[in-house]
């Protein structure tokens, strides 16, 4: 008796551990999945790191680290699999007359600060690094507008400075 509770237990806790990696996927936008070819090389690189990774951890031995190790790369390749799968490569945009995805935009905000931003599809995006998504709000009040063009109101006003291409 003592020895069917012990695979009962061992049953229950890889089941329980299985449970816990086991991750949801992650989510995806309602967006159309717009991308630049940059951003379409990305979500390729990123897809074999993940491939990479899912590889490394199936040859751990331990079964239940295998698992652990297993889940992040798992999740990730159905995601990036599903976005490369829907992803619409929009070309660099020929002209800088209206703003654009895939345009460069710098604009003078009402506190002063001047800011620069391509607009970039939703995986790529890197406010830090100086893209942003074309569903932000700010891109969005950009979209199709000039320079010299004003969007916006009050604190919220921004000015359209230049526009580049890519």
């Amino acid at each position: 008796m003592g020895y069917q509770l012990s695979v009962a237990f061992t049953k229950e806790e890889s089941a329980e551990t299985a449970a816990e990696t086991l991750l949801p996927d992650r989510p995806v936008s309602p967006h159309p999945n717009l991308v630049t070819e940059a951003g379409l090389q990305a979500l390729q690189t990123q897809l074999q790191a993940a491939r990479e990774a899912y590889e490394a951890a199936q040859r751990i031995e331990d079964v239940n680290e295998k698992r652990r190790q297993s889940a992040v790369p798992l999740r990730d390749a159905r995601y990036l699999t599903e976005r490369l799968r829907t992803a619409q490569v929009i070309a660099t945009p020929a002209s800088t007359d209206i703003v654009a995805f895939g345009s460069t935009v710098t604009f003078s905000r009402a506190d002063g600060r001047v800011q620069t931003y391509r607009i970039v599809g939703e995986d790529e995006a890197d406010p830090k690094e100086g893209s942003i998504s074309f569903v932000a709000p700010v891109a969005k009040s950009l979209m199709g507008k000039a320079v010299g063009d004003v969007v916006g109101s009050g604190a919220q006003e921004i000015e359209i400075l230049s526009i580049t291409s890519g």
